[in-house]
């Protein structure tokens, strides 16, 4: 049985934590109340459809890339409220594009809507998109008066696909200035870490033979796979506190007399920087390659099958209004370092948050013990709590929309945050350096 003494005092602590935090104010105003006044009332007017978007997504979980159904729901929502929308943009089926202005600063809504295997909305993506498709209707709804522009775009396969650099790549974001999503969690938290996130394979190649009559002809790939695991978990002393590395084993050999030519095994790499997690991807392929020599092997390494992710940047600015935003509902979103920041994952969000200001603000569904990625979680995002934060979601992401196109003076601080943060990263070649 697992001792769950450190995760009791771990919830006492965040809860006394939580107790005590400042709510988060913003030093600018926003837009006009009229103009906030039309996007709040558009998005209370669909709030039966929000909900029910999001039900439907959660009682047809579709996974990475093969969200047909579920992009189809969003469009046809999107169709009955008068906004045309093209699937299929960016070489991904699944992806999704509407807008509506034609000059002025551009916001991005961001929609995810896939599932996970066998536990389906365990991330609550359904809320993710109904939430991104309540917020840019409303948004929307004013866009013209505010001076601006505002985008919904779908994004497949956030779970493990990296839609979202796909897209990228293909241009889709070329000329939008900001981009802001929600996502589900345990707490109401404005700004909460996501870890940068690579894959590697490290795949030995020896030499066969008989494990028993000549073993001595054979150059074992599976002591090399071992002595690498080994060397991993060596390296986890010398991490930075917030580095994970965890691994398993793909392939080990077949029969116990033949000694394996082929071992492999897969780790999934993740850091708090973008600078930290080039680093220990340099670590990994030198524990890979002295593992070979060791043993005689040959290491072929296999990196990143999907876009590698980097960790959130965050834009305190634009993070802020959200905040703000989010107290008429009743929520009061938390500033970082409230809730531990080790609880966490890792989203391609990151990427675009290298590329211009985002904010990824978590919205609470679940009890404070209820971690992501579990059938618990997935049972919270189809409740009436998930209801709340579609509803609630909504209108937070489109006021913050509305005080993004509005407010001059918001766009230039959080312009001259990203610029003072690095500027953006040219992300696809980040890790060939």
């Amino acid at each position: 049985m697992v001792d769950d003494s450190y995760l009791r005092s771990l919830i006492e602590a965040t809860a006394e934590a939580v107790r005590r935090a400042e709510p988060l104010t913003s030093e600018h105003d926003g837009a006009p109340a009229d103009l906030r006044d039309e996007a709040a009332a558009t998005v209370t007017g669909r709030s039966e459809d929000l909900v029910a978007l999001s039900r439907d997504l959660h009682a047809h979980p579709e996974t990475a890339f093969t969200e047909h159904r579920s992009v189809r729901a969003v469009a046809d929502l999107l169709a009955a409220c008068g906004y045309e929308a093209t699937v299929g943009v960016g070489g991904l089926d699944t992806a999704l594009v509407a807008s509506t202005g034609d000059s002025g600063p551009h916001l991005g809504v961001l929609a995810e809507y896939d599932a996970l295997p066998g536990i389906g909305h365990a991330c609550g993506h359904n809320i993710i998109g109904a939430a991104g498709v309540g917020g840019f209707l409303g948004a929307a709804a004013v866009a013209a008066k505010a001076g601006g522009r505002v985008s919904l775009v779908g994004t497949p396969a956030e779970e493990g696909g990296g839609g979202k650099e796909t897209l990228a790549r293909a241009g889709v974001f070329d000329d939008v200035d900001a981009v802001v999503m929600l996502h589900p969690f345990s707490h109401d938290v404005a700004m909460h870490p996501f870890l940068g996130r690579r894959q590697l394979e490290m795949i030995f190649h020896g030499v066969s033979a008989h494990a028993a009559a000549q073993p001595f002809m054979g150059r074992n790939a599976l002591d090399a796979a071992v002595s690498a695991y080994q060397g991993v978990a060596a390296l986890r002393q010398h991490l930075p506190p917030g580095d994970r590395v965890h691994g398993v084993f793909t392939d080990g050999g077949s029969r116990p007399n033949v000694v394996p030519d082929r071992a492999a095994v897969l780790f999934y790499l993740r850091s708090a920087l973008p600078e930290t997690l080039r680093d220990l991807a340099q670590r990994m392929a030198a524990i890979a390659r002295g593992a070979a020599e060791q043993t005689g092997c040959e290491v072929e390494l296999r990196w990143d099958p999907q876009p590698p992710y980097l960790p959130i940047r965050f834009n305190r600015a634009l993070s802020a209004r959200w905040a703000v935003n989010q107290q008429p509902c009743g929520r009061q979103p938390l500033p970082p370092g409230v809730v531990p920041e080790f609880l966490t994952g890792s989203t391609d969000l990151g990427n675009l948050s290298h590329r211009m200001p985002a904010i990824h603000p978590m919205i609470a569904v679940s009890a404070p013990t209820v971690a992501l990625h579990t059938t618990d979680f997935a049972e919270a995002a189809g409740s009436d709590a998930g209801d709340r934060a579609v509803t609630d979601g909504a209108l937070g992401l489109a006021l913050t929309a509305v005080d993004y196109l509005a407010d001059a003076d918001l766009r230039t601080a959080m312009h001259d945050e990203f610029a003072a943060a690095g500027g953006p990263l040219d992300v696809p070649r980040y890790f060939e350096r």
